[in-house]
């Protein structure tokens, strides 16, 4: 698996290792769900001994001083997502949600990336230390464990992210206000809340609660893919063009997922590990360069208050 991390069984009953087969923006699905597929094993069917938290900020939708009490002595029984949220489910049937904002980094203990220390931190080590990392003042949330193995940190220098307990069968506006996954985005659904919209598809895509995980890298990539200029207007992107654009998300983030994510400036696997979509990206963060398809230079212009990237030629 390129970049990802390798489960190593540890002796007398204590839970895997990570071992960080490659050394080593903003989080979207992709992101998100490479960090759930590599932290689950590193989180589920182990039992938190204790919870660890930096004060009360906008990072804690629930008090860190409840979470602490909440979370101790839990198992987490299983690690699911849905958009940009993570979901651990606990023994007792408490959920703890968590999402990763726009700097948000969920890994463990092993973890070596210079990502995961702040610019001033990197100049002011040694090369040879700059890979190591210690819990900080932006580390909001800290869990061990009975086993022993090795802790869960939850970093993030720009508390974006959220941290939320849910009582059993407890649900928040948070996640029900959330549309399909983005992975299940159907042309349909496109093609229906785009009738009669004044917006441009792109804002479209946005909208968390149409389809749930699109952010900026993949709208973009996308809308590429699918030949459709992010400025049109919604209520002018045909049929045939929405079902094109929906395939087109689902290719995307899948393709991104494979590689392991964007790492573009705060993203980390859970092992530290980058990811590696960046080097597959036909239009975002590339104004002014060739379009791959065709030669001409790649544009940029602000939609929905989002920098967004197209091709004047490939798209209409």
């Amino acid at each position: 698996m390129r970049g990802g991390i390798t489960p190593v069984a540890g002796g007398g009953g204590r839970a895997p290792r990570c071992v960080a087969r490659y050394p080593s923006d903003v989080p979207e699905l992709p992101e998100v769900e490479v960090t759930r597929q590599r932290i689950e094993p590193f989180l589920v069917a182990r039992r938190i001994r204790a919870v660890h938290t930096t004060a009360d900020s906008y990072v804690f939708l629930t008090r860190p001083d409840r979470l602490r009490r909440r979370l101790g002595g839990r198992e987490v029984e299983a690690l699911s997502r849905h958009g940009k949220y993570l979901i651990a489910q606990l023994d007792d049937g408490g959920r703890l949600v968590i999402h990763l904002g726009m700097t948000g980094q969920l890994f463990c203990e092993a973890a070596t990336s210079v990502r995961l220390l702040s610019v001033s931190n990197r100049q002011a080590l040694p090369p040879e230390e700059q890979r190591r990392f210690q819990p900080d003042a932006h580390t909001h949330l800290r869990l061990s464990f009975d086993d022993g193995g090795p802790e869960i940190y939850l970093r993030d220098v720009r508390k974006f992210g959220k941290l939320l307990m849910l009582e059993p069968g407890e649900s928040h506006p948070r996640l029900e206000r959330l549309g399909p996954d983005a992975l299940e985005a159907r042309g349909e659904t496109l093609f229906r809340a785009s009738r009669k919209r004044r917006a441009a598809i792109k804002q479209l895509l946005l909208d968390q609660s149409l389809i749930a995980g699109v952010g900026n890298i993949y709208a973009d990539e996308a809308l590429f893919l699918s030949g459709v200029r992010p400025g049109r207007r919604a209520a002018r992107v045909t049929r045939r063009e929405c079902d094109r654009l929906a395939d087109a998300v689902g290719r995307v983030l899948r393709r991104s997922i494979e590689t392991g994510g964007s790492s573009i400036r705060d993203y980390v696997a859970p092992d530290g590990s980058d990811g590696h979509y960046q080097l597959e990206r036909h239009v975002y963060a590339r104004a002014g360069e060739p379009c791959f398809a065709c030669g001409s230079p790649i544009r940029k212009r602000v939609i929905a208050q989002r920098g967004t990237h197209y091709c004047p030629t490939c798209q209409t």
